[in-house]
């Protein structure tokens, strides 16, 4: 199994090998789960919000560590709280209570392993929710598949230029366009309500200058995934995190950028799709960390 790391640990695209019990991988952490906030979240997409909120955790640590990240404390584990596999369950537990719309699991990759420990605690009675960057082993992804209703990928670069550029990994396409199609094996389900129950969103965030790049993505998901996920076009960029060395960055898209990738997804006839307001291209959409 590829979730036991006794050999060094392999959760992620890296494969680093770290022993993690006595030192950090590259993802930045060690064998302890670490958290940043929990709570009942109102601004995913309206099927996984709902009226009450996702209950969604915030997790520390990242493998792809982008330049632009808006959560750029957390993916660099700058700060957040060490807790147990028992306490992360009775977290969950603690968020159903409070009547979640389900659990919401952000940036998980490089505790899965123990994600899947603390589900095999306590199951919850509303969906499981994966929100990951998308740069995913699907070796792993099969494991978490059977305690996973709901995966939320981003599907963040086509280019390999691009992606070194802004993460260091050239790679990340290629794992990552296999690891979306994996994950869009789960059957898309609604309720009467028009909550997600099981199924695939995934989401691309459109970046500054780089709406050639957003064409490729809107391209692989025409032709491989328009079927059998749906797609959300972000237009929430926000110039965060460690971008002084990227002009280009330090601005929002401009309604022209956005437009233009709208429009192209709509030429390429995709129908499930999500579209944001650029109102969302601020910083107080960024959570107030609690740890």
């Amino acid at each position: 199994m590829l979730l036991n790391l006794n050999s060094g640990c392999s959760l992620c695209p890296i494969s680093c090998g770290a022993d993690r019990t006595k030192k950090v991988g590259a993802c930045g952490t060690d064998d302890k789960i670490k958290i940043a906030k929990y709570y009942l979240h109102k601004y995913e997409e309206p099927c996984i919000s709902g009226e009450k909120g996702s209950g969604t955790i915030f997790f520390c640590g990242c493998s792809l560590k982008c330049r632009f990240c808006q959560n750029f404390e957390l993916s660099r584990n700058l700060r957040g709280k060490e807790i147990s596999v028992r306490e992360l369950a009775d977290i969950f537990k603690e968020l159903e209570i409070a009547g979640a719309e389900n659990i919401n699991l952000v940036t998980p990759t490089q505790y899965s392993d123990k994600i899947v420990n603390a589900l095999n605690i306590f199951k919850p009675n509303i969906p499981v929710v994966y929100n990951t960057h998308g740069y995913e082993k699907t070796e792993v992804l099969q494991e978490l598949f059977p305690y996973i209703d709901i995966f939320l990928p981003d599907l963040k670069f086509f280019s390999p230029a691009i992606s070194k550029r802004y993460t260091g990994k050239a790679d990340y396409f290629d794992y990552a366009s296999k690891a979306v199609k994996f994950m869009a094996q789960k059957p898309l389900l609604f309720d009467e309500k028009g909550m997600m129950k099981s199924g695939t969103i995934v989401r691309h965030l459109v970046l500054p200058a780089n709406v050639e790049d957003s064409k490729r993505i809107i391209d692989f998901f025409a032709d491989n995934l328009a079927d059998d996920a749906y797609l959300n076009l972000m237009s929430q960029y926000t110039p965060i995190g460690d971008i002084k060395d990227f002009p280009e960055l330090n601005r929002k898209i401009t309604k022209r950028e956005y437009n233009a990738v709208i429009d192209y997804a709509i030429s390429r006839g995709i129908e499930k799709m999500f579209y944001q307001k650029r109102v969302s291209a601020s910083e107080e959409y960024v959570p107030k960390w609690d740890f």
